[in-house]
């Protein structure tokens, strides 16, 4: 089978490309098009190089096959790629696997939320109502485009991520404002910051034991002794 895998990696890109493919045989370019026009990069990171890369990669798997090559004018000569029912499968398969359990996604606010307090108050309030003007903005931006879709009957089993999409911006937007607002009116405790050096002007006493949070249901906690301080 050359290059393909007996379980081939399927990326967020990759199926999306899948899908695209699904539909009717495509060329990479006509892809991205299509992927732009339909705001898919809402949802995957699209951008031209990595879309090549990934069409190319499906094909060494032989999830798709070169089906032909043409050209319009002076425009380089252009590949249109078909789905093969191996890349059929795969994309249904990961699908499934996808929709079946949630896994962590490690997402980056959270982290930078987490440490938040290395910021001075002023500033960390300046970033939060930046943030919520680019939430509000975005959540606008996600009505308007489901509201495009029910004018021009669009099936919806064809943008069920827009609601998905919106419940969480509109989630995060009611937390960032709840938090905002809390940081703001002095409900939360915030360390002080020298204006001139940028340290901390009073730093808290650090605890004299690590805190450990609750194991969840299910799991075992077991100690890494690659992270011992006191290996033997």
């Amino acid at each position: 089978m050359g290059q393909g895998q007996a379980h081939p990696s399927v990326t967020p890109l990759a199926i999306a490309v899948l899908a695209l493919l699904e539909e009717r045989p495509m060329h990479p370019y006509e892809m991205f098009q299509t992927l732009i026009a339909r705001r898919e990069d809402k949802l995957v990171k699209v951008r031209p190089g990595s879309l090549y890369h990934t069409v190319s990669r499906l094909a060494d798997q032989e999830l798709v096959h070169a089906e032909g090559v043409d050209r319009a004018g002076n425009r380089p000569e252009r590949t249109t790629y078909r789905i093969t029912g191996r890349g059929r499968e795969a994309l249904r398969n990961r699908i499934a696997e996808i929709v079946r359990r949630p896994v962590p996604e490690y997402p980056i606010f959270p982290v930078a939320l987490g440490e938040l307090h290395n910021l001075p108050k002023t500033e960390a309030l300046t970033l939060l109502r930046e943030r919520i003007g680019v939430l509000e903005t975005e959540l606008a931006d996600a009505d308007m485009l489901s509201a495009w879709a029910e004018e021009h009957v669009v099936p919806r089993r064809y943008w069920i991520s827009l609601p998905y999409l919106r419940a969480i911006l509109a989630a995060e937007l009611t937390w960032v404002k709840e938090f905002t607002a809390e940081l703001a009116g002095g409900a939360l405790e915030w360390e002080d910051f020298d204006p001139v050096t940028g340290e901390r002007s009073a730093a808290e006493p650090a605890a004299d034991t690590p805190v450990s949070l609750p194991v969840p249901p299910g799991a075992v906690a077991t100690a890494d002794p690659r992270f011992s301080d006191h290996p033997s």
